[in-house]
């Protein structure tokens, strides 16, 4: 794996009592989500195998702020938008910049070689090149999605 060493993610104090999401020393010290809906669910998991200092990406923020308009349910359009303002006003996003664009090449070639479509899973792999760029684990709840990456990146199961 690349280790690339980056100042500090400014963080805004976490609002959630189960989880410190304050990255002392650094973006190393935090974890990266795979995906909106394991970042939604955040803070109903147990901390059992859970990052203490997570952290998500801009593409993450991306996917939450599609959610609430991929739904006709007024319900679930309205649970999407509150995940989406708790994240936003929780944590700032690790953005996908030009080392993590460096980083998608190998990740691609990564999934491509394990015969994964890298198309319909495009979202995923960007999530996971901007944790590897950073030196993130990155947490979900689908690892045996990320198989192909183990040289590139740690995949921890929440």
């Amino acid at each position: 794996m690349i280790s690339v060493l980056r100042k500090a993610v400014p963080q805004r104090a976490h609002r959630d009592p189960l989880i410190d999401a304050r990255c002392e020393g650094g973006p190393r010290n935090c974890s990266n989500f795979d995906s909106a809906s394991d970042l939604a669910r955040s803070s109903r998991l147990l901390l059992t195998n859970f990052p203490m200092n997570p952290q998500f990406t801009a593409v993450t923020l991306a996917e939450l702020a599609a959610g609430p308009h991929a739904t006709e349910n007024k319900d679930e359009r309205a649970r999407r938008q509150d995940r989406l303002q708790w994240a936003t006003a929780t944590w700032d996003p690790l953005p996908f910049d030009a080392e993590s664009a460096r980083m998608y090449g190998r990740v691609f070639a990564a999934a491509r070689a394990a015969g994964q479509s890298s198309r319909a899973r495009l979202a995923d792999l960007l999530i996971a090149s901007t944790a590897a760029a950073n030196g993130l684990p990155l947490y979900t709840r689908n690892p045996s999605d990320f198989a192909a990456l183990k040289r590139i990146l740690k995949v921890v199961k929440v």
